[in-house]
């Protein structure tokens, strides 16, 4: 089995995200969308929260592929915490302004400096996170389709992820003075990105469905400040 590319940590540090194409092959990615054709998840408009749920998924983060790249970024005690199925199609199209992705699932609540405002998902606890916290996971976002410049791919702004936690209106200066990257990636790719990362993606115009599976690891589940983040 190849080693990931061993210039992913730095490419992570300096834009904040790295293609890698063809980590999966064409009958490894039909093998996971029958298993969540097979066992559906719980479906909101734009997929699915909480996929670990689903018994195939929650042995597919711990594919080696997949840890090997997130323990490049992370250290040697990286794990998945949480997995998302995104399903962009003609059918369900939206699209997301600019962002970055502070908030994360955790065992309980606790009052700490720095953690909130809290929410809680389909039975799960949430809190904004601070940026050290954040610092120390990373997304692993395997593409079930090809993910074209026509329907909806993740954009990002390279390297807005070294500016921390920002305000929405810090976020939306930063995308008026940034130039965009479309992260297309094909069938069987994946995008790594920090959450930190501003990205944002535009409504499908085409008839060619979106689907990924957006897998998070942290360094530790430990989040630091005495939280523990949840496995969901």
């Amino acid at each position: 089995m190849s080693e990931p590319d061993p210039t992913l940590p730095a490419q992570i540090a300096a834009d904040g995200f790295a293609i890698a194409e063809g980590v999966f092959a064409a009958h490894e990615v039909d093998s996971i969308s029958e298993a969540l054709t097979r066992e559906p998840l719980a479906r909101s408009r734009a997929g699915a929260r909480h996929a670990m749920q689903n018994p195939f998924v929650a042995e597919l983060v711990n594919d080696t592929r997949l840890l090997r790249m997130a323990r490049s970024v992370l250290g040697p005690e990286a794990s998945a915490f949480s997995a998302t199925l995104f399903d962009k199609s003609p059918t369900s199209n939206w699209l997301v302004v600019w962002h970055q992705d502070t908030a994360l699932p955790l065992c309980r609540r606790e009052d700490v400096p720095g953690w909130g405002p809290w929410s809680v998902k389909s039975g799960v606890i949430y809190a904004h996170a601070p940026a050290r916290a954040l610092e120390r996971v990373l997304a692993l976002r395997v593409h079930l389709d090809d993910s074209t410049a026509l329907n909806g791919p993740l954009r990002v702004l390279p390297g807005t992820h070294r500016r921390g936690v920002l305000s929405d209106e810090a976020v939306q200066l930063a995308a008026h003075e940034s130039e965009p990257v479309d992260c297309t990636v094909a069938r069987g790719g994946i995008l790594a990105m920090q959450p930190l990362l501003i990205h944002a993606s535009s409504k499908s115009r085409t008839e060619v469905p979106r689907r990924v599976l957006h897998v998070l690891y942290a360094a530790s589940l430990a989040a630091g400040d005495g939280l523990e983040l949840a496995v969901a």
